[in-house]
């Protein structure tokens, strides 16, 4: 495996508690990474020696801003790309928003807008269309990534890092509870790969505040407050990993008949299979099948 992105989630919290949510961001989550994780972070990244990109993600990282723009600055002049992804709340005018993105001018590659009606009614996505605007103004690139309503996604390719433009649900997260049953379900037969994720070799994983390397969301490779991401990418076996290894062989059925699950019988896609096999596996694989705050257990 050869990563050439980490995606940090800064904070598991978020003013938003969006039902397509990957992470069960909400403002009850707990769960935020402090300057020192984040430096300590960045001297493994930098020791892996591959990486090019790092992203601020959550939840929303602009509640916390100043350990953001801390963040982004320490990253920035470690010579990495820098990326951000957030709802614009914050941009309450385009006026507003330009003093919120000054201080990342020249230091960040890429702003990516999370809007569509999961997030806002159609009356808010101004504070989107304002956040856009003024990142384009201070030249920072740009886009906005929506994620379309279940009864529109037949139209549209499913793939695992979410590019600008409008994508399918993947029922993972909270979506998996919360808009799986409007969507067509199909046996759990069916799901015999992952549509979405290369897991064998990545490319980028995600880091969350409590240190976990999530290969997928709720899926840890192990804790860099525990070994060195180093570590952790040259101990990766993906054949052999107890959830990975099943899945790469025949998806998320494999998890089902390797483990003799007892689930339902139909499912929205291989993600939302994938959860449910996950989360009846937790207590069997409680180092790797975590933290709760993916799961939804840490809400209040």
């Amino acid at each position: 495996m050869v990563l050439t992105g980490i995606h940090l989630l800064l904070t598991y919290q978020c003013n938003l508690e969006c039902d397509h949510c990957f992470v069960w961001g909400s403002p009850w989550q707990s769960g935020t990474i402090t300057l020192k994780q984040i430096r300590e972070l960045l001297d493994q990244t930098q020791e892996l020696g591959t990486v090019n990109w790092f992203y601020f993600e959550g939840g929303e990282p602009f509640l916390y801003y100043p350990i953001l723009l801390r963040g982004i600055r320490e990253a920035a002049s470690r010579g990495f790309k820098v990326g951000l992804v957030t709802n614009g709340y914050w941009a309450t005018t385009q006026e507003d928003a330009l003093e919120w993105l000054r201080p990342m001018k020249d230091l960040v590659q890429d702003v990516s807008i999370s809007s569509d009606l999961y997030h806002w009614s159609e009356k808010l996505n101004h504070l989107a269309n304002n956040a856009s605007d003024a990142a384009r103004e201070l030249g920072l690139p740009t886009g906005i990534i929506s994620i379309a309503q279940p009864d529109s996604m037949d139209v549209l390719t499913p793939v695992g890092k979410l590019p600008p433009g409008e994508s399918v649900v993947m029922y993972r997260g909270r979506a998996a509870f919360k808009i799986s049953q409007e969507a067509r379900k199909y046996p759990w037969s069916d799901f015999t790969s992952c549509p979405y994720e290369n897991l064998r070799d990545p490319g980028r994983v995600h880091v969350d505040p409590l240190g976990n390397v999530h290969i997928c969301q709720g899926i840890s490779l192990g804790n860099v407050n525990e070994s060195r991401l180093i570590e952790i990418v040259a101990d990766y076996l993906p054949d052999q990993h107890p959830i990975v290894g099943p899945i790469l062989e025949n998806g998320p059925t494999g998890l089902v008949e390797k483990y003799r699950l007892q689930l339902k019988a139909d499912y929205a896609d291989a993600c939302h299979l994938c959860s449910e096999a996950c989360r009846s596996l937790r207590d069997q694989f409680p180092d790797i099948l975590v933290p709760d705050q993916m799961f939804g257990v840490a809400e209040g």
